[in-house]
C-alpha cells in the first residue's frame, strides 16, 4: 500500500524506470538470490543465485541523529527473475536524495489530522531543503521544494508572494 502513497502524495509523481536484461539490478544489495542448505556443511546455509522467482524492496532508509534526520538508502524496486534475465522495476524520484527523505518526513512526522496544505508548510518550516551553491563566486540559493512538490504545494518565491498579495488586494 505504500507505493500508492508515493503518487497520491504533495510531491511530483516519481517515474516508474523497466529494466530488462541480464541480472544486475540488486534488490537491494545484492542480486537476487535465496538460501539454501549446504549440503558440505550440515547444519549451516549458503546463498545461491535466484533461477526464479519474485523479489520486492521497499523504500530504504534509515534515521541518522534524530527520529526525523532521515537518510535514503534505494528506491523501491520490483524484481522478477527467470534464468539469469530480470525484469525490474524501479519507482525513480528525479533528485532521489531530497525527494524521499522530504517524502519521508512528511508522511512520517507531520501531523496527520492537518490538512495537506498545513502538513507541506510544516515540512517546509521543519526540514528546510534549501541549499546555497557556489559559482564562479556567485552564490545561489536553491529551494529543492520547488522541484520535487506538485506545482499546486510549491512554496512561493519572493516576487510571487508579492504579486499574490498585489493581487489579493486589488
Amino acid at each position: 500500500m505504500e507505493i500508492i502513497n508515493y503518487f497520491l502524495s504533495p510531491f511530483v509523481r516519481p517515474k516508474l524506470r523497466f529494466y530488462f536484461g541480464k541480472i544486475a539490478i540488486g534488490v537491494p544489495y545484492f542480486f537476487p538470490r535465496r538460501i539454501v542448505k549446504d549440503p558440505e556443511k550440515p547444519g549451516h546455509s549458503k546463498f545461491v543465485e535466484k533461477k526464479f522467482g519474485f523479489d520486492f524492496c521497499r523504500l530504504g532508509w534509515k534515521t541518522k541523529w534524530t527520529s526525523t534526520d532521515y537518510r535514503f538508502e534505494w528506491s523501491p524496486v520490483f524484481s522478477f527473475v527467470f534464468f539469469k534475465y530480470q525484469l525490474a522495476i524501479t519507482v525513480a524520484a528525479r533528485e532521489p536524495d531530497h525527494y524521499w527523505e522530504s517524502w519521508l518526513f512528511y508522511h512520517n512526522s507531520t501531523d496527520k489530522t492537518k490538512s495537506t496544505r498545513e502538513r507541506v508548510n510544516q515540512m517546509i518550516k521543519e526540514y528546510p531543503q534549501t541549499y546555497t551553491r557556489n559559482s564562479n563566486g556567485h552564490q545561489t540559493e536553491i529551494d529543492c521544494y520547488r522541484t520535487i512538490l506538485k506545482k499546486k504545494w510549491r512554496p512561493l518565491n519572493p516576487d510571487e508572494r508579492r504579486d499574490k498579495a498585489i493581487d489579493s488586494i486589488l
